[in-house]
């Protein structure tokens, strides 16, 4: 059971640690493309989305590893499972069905992970 714990922890930080970095490096006009919801938001929003990935993927990941405040990994993996409803809110709304499985399967991840860490 650890190892898949862990596993899901690693997909989880390398997911929202990527795309949550995309987000904030790249300007708006670059990930519309990528990401057309963005254009229903501002840069400020997207880059605050994107710092929100990054911070709870580092959260899923190291506290666990270092065993330092282990409480914070299922706490960031319940806030990447909200992440994660938010997104497949956004795509349905919007009828973009197709982007939605991503959200179903980093939703059920993270959801295991918070399980499996309290």
């Amino acid at each position: 059971m650890n190892g898949w714990l862990w596993a899901g922890q690693i997909i989880l930080a390398a997911a929202f640690i990527l795309g949550g970095g995309v987000k904030i490096v790249l300007p708006k006009d670059k990930l519309h493309p990528m990401m057309p919801w963005v254009q229903d938001l501002s840069a400020n929003a997207v880059r605050g989305i994107g710092a929100i990935e990054v911070i709870g993927g580092a959260g899923a990941l190291l506290p666990w590893a270092t065993g330092i405040a282990t409480i914070l990994t299922p706490i960031a993996a319940v806030g990447l499972a909200l992440v994660m409803v938010g997104g497949f809110i956004t795509h349905a709304r919007r009828s973009e069905f197709s982007r939605t499985p991503s959200n179903l399967v980093l939703f059920v991840i993270a959801v295991l992970v918070a399980i499996g860490r309290f």
